[in-house]
């Protein structure tokens, strides 16, 4: 059931990569490298046997599910956040969370988590992230998870985490879902990839939750109107408080308000709809390199190792700014406008993106250079590592000056 593969010896170490063809062999046989290696990789087995990830002073518990078989691309995985925050009651809630969503899982891992701490933001303590990454790279390197249905959701503490989670790390997910949580202040630019569904009673007063959930779909659309992407659907369901079908195995439909903009100015209709939250989320597959990114830079994590986002590369130093970056294959160029941001950042490109054989031209906030590059093994190497997920190597990194 579980991807095993043998090493084997790569003809490409000592040959220079010239062609699109060259490049692909290089990137695939770095990749099984990489797996060979890191199956073998004791703390990893470890974690999985144990099921626990340790990270500093604290431990990420989790209890996996696998149900079904992997298809040609491997499984989707399912990794849902339990409620509860800071109470004594998270051991209870994570039991919950255990079969919450999984009776709606048909094919897949489903990974129930346990927060780190018994802290408001249990979901997402500063040492939750790296662990997050880490999770996710085991389930691809030992349990043959495929990197684009990657989900994530969860339950009132658990909503706060997909929150506070996804805009730090949202090239690791395909689609959120966030139901019954406050998005505590958080910035949305981040989400442009991200599908999310959003989800709430509208008698869930504590917080303003009701009002909250219906403001950042607002939020959301505005971010549409600008940018491509911010794809999101919000219910707010009707007659219910801080608990609500959203899991229903059977998909049974649920009354909620038609119109969440209309419905803060008591103006909506109710409709009767499928509010499965695994439904949604498994419409989406991710779009590894999108061809535009929005970063906000105050948005991050700072106990990741990871420093990249999407095709994008900054200090983790850099926790200011607004970075708008194209890239149009079509021109061979890359488009870049800056506010805000301070110091150099980087471009991470392959020949999937743009022709390596033609100049490549550079316009940063409108002035405009060109540059060529080459494609390298070693930063195939380094950017597989860097993220442990075979969408995300590249062979050639370009230095951004704003």
């Amino acid at each position: 059931m579980f991807l095993t593969i043998s090493a084997i010896a790569n003809p490409m170490d000592n040959i220079e990569i010239t062609t699109n063809e060259a490049e692909a062999a290089a990137r695939w046989h770095v990749w099984r490298e990489f797996i060979y290696t890191e199956s073998q990789n004791i703390e990893r087995v470890t974690e999985m046997h144990n099921q626990a990830i340790p990270f500093g002073e604290v431990a990420m518990r989790f209890a996996y599910f696998v149900i079904g078989e992997p298809d040609i691309n491997g499984f989707p995985l399912f990794i849902a956040m339990h409620g509860g925050g800071q109470t004594p009651r998270n051991e209870e809630q994570w039991e919950m969370m255990k079969r919450y969503y999984r009776g709606s899982v048909e094919n897949g891992i489903y990974v129930a988590v346990r927060g780190v701490r018994d802290t408001w933001n249990t979901h997402f303590n500063d040492e939750s992230f790296p662990i997050y990454d880490r999770l996710i790279e085991n389930m691809i390197i030992l349990r043959n998870v495929d990197p684009n249905r990657v989900y994530l959701m969860g339950f009132s503490a658990g909503g706060d985490g997909v929150y506070g989670i996804t805009p730090r790390m949202a090239d690791r997910f395909a689609a959120v879902s966030m139901s019954a949580g406050h998005h505590n202040g958080v910035n949305p630019y981040n989400f442009q990839h991200t599908p999310i569904i959003l989800q709430c009673g509208d008698g869930d007063t504590a917080f303003n939750r009701h009002i909250e959930t219906a403001q950042f779909g607002i939020k959301l659309s505005e971010m549409q109107q600008r940018f491509p992407g911010f794809e999101h659907q919000v219910n707010i369901h009707v007659g219910r408080g801080h608990n609500f079908p959203d899991n229903s195995a059977a998909r049974n439909l649920q009354w909620v308000w038609a119109d969440s903009r209309a419905w803060l100015d008591s103006q909506s209709d109710s409709i009767h709809i499928n509010t499965n939250a695994v439904d949604f989320l498994t419409q989406h597959v991710r779009t590894p390199l999108p061809k535009t990114i929005v970063w906000d830079l105050s948005t991050r994590a700072e106990m990741r190792s990871v420093e990249s986002f999407y095709w994008l590369r900054a200090s983790k130093e850099m926790t200011d700014g607004l970075i708008v970056a194209t890239y149009n294959p079509r021109n061979n160029t890359i488009t870049i406008t800056t506010d805000g941001v301070e110091g150099s950042f980087y471009v991470l490109l392959n020949r999937t993106m743009l022709n390596f054989d033609r100049p490549i031209t550079l316009v940063v906030n409108g002035n405009r250079s060109t540059t060529r590059v080459r494609s390298s093994r070693d930063i195939i190497v380094e950017t597989t590592r860097e993220r442990g997920d075979m969408n995300f190597q590249f062979s050639a990194i370009v230095e951004v000056m704003p």
